[in-house]
């Protein structure tokens, strides 16, 4: 493509002082049709002092310029960088999650299974194979075993110290594992209780049971760990007292157990992942088998 040629008459035109021409896109537009002139239009005269970008030019060299400005944009060393990392608070770790710790009383042995005094025992098979956690481990004088209900840790023991003695396991195990005693949750036969009542608490005395009693005195005669209480009735007549936790129970009255455990189970489970208090309005106001059936 050529280049566009203008008359010659265009090279030499000059503008009157203070008139500047308008340029257009179309050369034929360039002269004024009335005047053949070039079309001009005052210039305005700058009567404010440039500022910004424009004023700084004016005084300052380019190279001057974006050295000044390059100054003021240069990165911190990354030892500065690092400090001010360092500086900022670090986040605070959650405070540690104790397990719970569920105690069932009984005597260990062949004799004593299915008697009044080992529902303590029952109740945590039934929540050991509820919740699958095998109890296959012996340790700290106790049948013993691990594993969680929803996110909630805990350990399920069975003293074999036989029942009198049965806060030597369960001191042993609330020292190791440093248990808050709020966390310990023993389960044991009442002779006070309807038979198949439950009834939960958040502390309280021993009662007259020899392992509650052991428990206590083992724990430095602290009574403030909940526990589970287990209805047993009276002995019927004159019958020894001694004699009637150590008889077993008839096929009606296992029948009745097997619907105690299924809400003390229940009652365990919102104990962990609801809390006591919910826990312990469920429990005390069953009616044992009319709840469930």
């Amino acid at each position: 493509m050529k280049a566009a040629s203008f008359p010659s008459k265009f090279a030499n035109l000059s503008l009157p002082s203070g008139r500047c021409a308008l340029y257009f896109r179309s050369p034929a537009t360039f002269l004024s049709p009335a005047l053949s002139s070039p079309v001009s239009t005052p210039c305005r005269k700058l009567t404010r002092r440039r500022k910004g970008i424009e004023g700084l030019m004016s005084q300052t060299s380019s190279s001057q310029l974006f050295s000044s400005l390059s100054t003021s944009f240069t990165p911190q060393p990354e030892s500065e960088l690092a400090q001010v990392q360092l500086s900022s608070p670090k986040p605070k770790s959650p405070p540690p999650q104790f397990p719970w710790l569920i105690v069932g009383l009984g005597n260990p042995g062949k004799k004593y299974q299915g008697t009044r005094h080992n529902v303590g025992f029952e109740m945590v098979d039934a929540l050991a194979y509820a919740e699958g956690i095998p109890m296959n481990t012996v340790n700290f004088k106790a049948l013993f075993g691990k594993g969680v209900i929803g996110n909630i840790p805990i350990m399920l023991a069975k003293p074999q110290t036989f029942m009198n003695a049965s806060g030597e396991s369960v001191a042993q195990i609330v020292s190791f594992y440093k248990i808050p005693l709020k966390q310990v949750l023993v389960v044991y036969d009442d002779l006070d209780l309807p038979f198949g009542k439950l009834r939960l608490l958040p502390k309280g005395g021993h009662g007259g049971h020899n392992g509650m009693r052991s428990i206590i005195d083992r724990l430095k005669g602290s009574r403030d760990f909940p526990r589970l209480r287990i209805g047993i009735g009276r002995p019927p007549g004159k019958m020894d007292t001694a004699n009637y936790v150590l008889r077993q129970f008839n096929k009606q009255e296992q029948e009745e157990l097997d619907y105690t455990f299924q809400t003390g189970l229940e009652a365990v489970r919102i104990m962990l992942l609801e809390g006591f208090n919910k826990s312990a309005t469920f429990v005390n106001t069953q009616k044992s088998m009319e709840q469930l059936s």
